[in-house]
C-alpha cells in the first residue's frame, strides 16, 4: 500500500509505504534492534504506556533535537512509561549516538534490517528508505491512542501534545 500527499522533505512530496495507523487501532508488533544488536519487541514492554518517537536519521539536527528532548522528558516520566526512538540508522550509529550524546532515558532502536516497523506503521518513505517523522502513543494494552505524522520531515513534532496524550493514559 502506498500513500502520497501526506509528507514532504524540504517541500518535496514523498510516498509512504504501509497502512495509515489511527487512534483506536491495535498497535502492530515489531522487531527492532538496539545498539548492541539485540532484538526488541513491543511485547518487551507489557503494561506500560509507550511513546514511539520516529525519526528519519539521528545524524540530522531535528532528529537529534527530537531524541534529546524525549530523553530529557523521559527522565521526568513515571516508570510505567517507556519512550522509544525508532529510525533506520544502523545499530552501531545509534549506540554511538547514545554514548556521545548522553541519551540514557529512552530506548533508541533501529529498523534498518528490513524496514518492517516502517511498513507496519505506515511511515516508510519509498524514495529515501527512511522513516517519516512521527509520534505514536500506545496505551498499556498496546492500543494506539495518539498519532502525529509530521507533514514536513524537517520540522519537529508537537512534543507537548504527545506527552500530554501519554500522561492522560496513566
Amino acid at each position: 500500500m502506498e500513500r502520497t500527499g501526506i509528507v514532504t522533505m524540504k517541500g518535496n512530496p514523498l510516498t509512504l509505504c504501509g497502512p495509515e495507523i489511527k487512534a483506536g487501532d491495535k498497535a502492530p508488533d515489531f522487531t527492532l534492534l538496539d545498539g548492541k544488536l539485540q532484538p526488541v519487541h513491543l511485547a518487551h514492554f507489557p503494561g506500560k504506556v509507550k511513546i514511539l518517537s520516529v525519526t528519519p536519521s539521528l545524524d540530522t539536527p531535528v532528529c537529534d533535537l527530537q531524541a534529546h528532548r524525549f530523553n530529557d522528558e523521559a527522565a521526568q516520566l513515571p516508570g510505567d512509561v517507556v519512550v522509544m526512538n525508532v529510525s533506520m540508522d544502523l545499530p552501531f550509529a545509534i549506540n554511538r549516538f547514545c554514548l556521545t550524546g548522553n541519551v540514557d532515558h529512552i530506548k533508541v532502536l533501529s529498523d534498518h534490517r528490513d524496514g518492517a516497523f516502517g511498513l507496519a506503521y505506515g511511515v516508510l518513505i519509498k524514495e529515501l528508505r527512511l522513516l517519516a517523522r512521527a509520534i505514536f502513543v500506545l496505551d498499556k494494552n498496546d492500543v494506539v491512542r495518539y498519532v502525529e505524522l509530521v507533514p514536513e520531515a524537517t520540522t519537529p513534532p508537537d512534543y507537548d501534545a504527545a506527552l500530554g496524550a501519554a500522561r492522560k493514559l496513566l
